[in-house]
């Protein structure tokens, strides 16, 4: 393996997943503008008209249309890739079940935005989290880098189980807003991700067979236990690739929950994406003045990473779960997803919610302090205060 050497630039969340896909050797591209997605392929359609990339870029009329194109490209055996943003995610949704059905590999980036009405354009996680039970893997970044990280990973993770992949950076504070990301030569990104080996060849005319054909009863139920069965096995697949991206490149993603100060801490702040780095500064901030806090950043939501929560469970007293979107009739996802695993364990510690930021409200240190005094009181008294508690309300 050559030796590793950055290629630092200075670039936009949005143009880090660009230059991920150019790196992944995409080849086919279908996509639809939205804000705050569409610089993404703005900077794809770039590469392609100076003759970096080689890429078959599909200009559609929608999301719908785009999905069914990345689908259809990625069953002929390319690597397919496209992005989307709140409404336009949502007129995919049809289709995001297709792509896990088929079981193709495609990977998106789903830039975060509040969905509508009223409209919106700012952060907010519920557009992505929708799509939980599509069948497709979902990456959250925190920073500039990890979208770019993400991508690369996902490629090579999806391809392996054979599930689509979602990576989701925030909008606007992530999507165009300018940090250093460290890339990688094309060289020894090709050495991590070869190119793709489909689980099925379309254009072998010895075997033919179809793709999304009718399934009887009898059929049906083992195709959906397949693909429960790759997203459990996906969980290895994800260590494996994260360890192997921080053995190659210095960045380790081993975990799939990111945990700092848990040892000792008596709470955790838990969330996900760009938040998690205002809680990160906070953390530090909290812990000189003498809170024993810690923090526990969720990178992959689907898979649910159960094994690693429930192990950060069994050293807490309780556990602040930041939740940038809302279940309607029920509470914050993150939350509920949360409050199942822990269910069936020993561990039970305190555990609040936390809503905080919906529609791209600031989320800052200040509010991290004050939802660590509640927290405390919390865990003082030895119960909840109230299960579910809207923060940033105007009082």
């Amino acid at each position: 393996m050559a030796e590793y050497k950055p290629i630092r630039k200075v670039v936009s969340g949005n143009y880090a997943a660009a230059y991920a896909a150019k790196h992944a050797r995409v080849q086919v591209v279908a996509a639809y503008p939205i804000t705050p997605q569409t610089s993404i392929i703005e900077k794809i359609a770039e590469f392609i008209a100076n003759g970096e990339a080689d890429i078959q870029y599909v200009p559609v009329e929608s999301e719908h249309s785009a999905m069914a194109a990345c689908i259809g490209a990625s069953a002929a055996g390319a690597r397919a890739f496209t992005a989307t943003s709140a409404q336009g995610l949502a007129l995919m949704h049809e289709m995001l079940h297709w792509a896990s059905g088929a079981r193709l590999p495609v990977v998106m980036v789903d830039v975060n935005r509040a969905m509508a009405p009223p409209w919106s354009v700012w952060d907010d996680q519920t557009d992505s989290l929708a799509q939980r039970d599509t069948g497709w893997m979902q990456f959250y970044a925190e920073n500039n880098q990890e979208v770019y990280d993400g991508v690369l990973m996902a490629f090579k993770i999806a391809e392996t189980v054979n599930l689509p992949a979602m990576v989701v950076e925030s909008a606007f504070i992530l999507s165009h807003t300018y940090d250093v990301v460290e890339m990688i030569p094309q060289e020894l990104v090709d050495e991590f991700l070869p190119p793709r080996k489909p689980l099925y060849d379309l254009a072998d005319f010895s075997q033919p067979f179809s793709v999304g054909a009718l399934g009887g009863p009898n059929d049906y139920y083992e195709f959906r236990y397949k693909i429960a069965k790759a997203m459990e096995d996906a969980v290895k697949v994800i260590k494996d690739v994260g360890k192997e991206f921080g053995e190659r490149f210095g960045r380790d993603y081993s975990e799939m929950i990111e945990k700092g100060y848990v040892d000792d801490a008596d709470f955790v702040f838990m969330g996900m994406g760009s938040l998690m780095g205002t809680v990160k500064e906070a953390v530090d901030l909290l812990r000189k003045e003498g809170y024993k806090v810690g923090y526990a950043k969720v990178r992959w939501f689907r898979p649910f990473p159960k094994e690693e929560l429930r192990e950060i469970a069994e050293s807490v007293k309780g556990i602040a779960v930041l939740d940038r979107n809302y279940s309607f009739g029920q509470e914050g996802i993150l939350f509920n997803e949360s409050k199942g695993v822990l269910y069936n364990t020993d561990a039970r510690p305190i555990i609040k919610n936390y809503i905080v930021g919906l529609g791209g409200r600031d989320f800052t240190v200040g509010d991290v302090r004050a939802i660590a005094e509640n927290m405390k009181k919390v865990i003082e008294a030895g119960k909840l205060d109230r299960g579910v508690e809207w923060y940033h309300l105007k009082r």
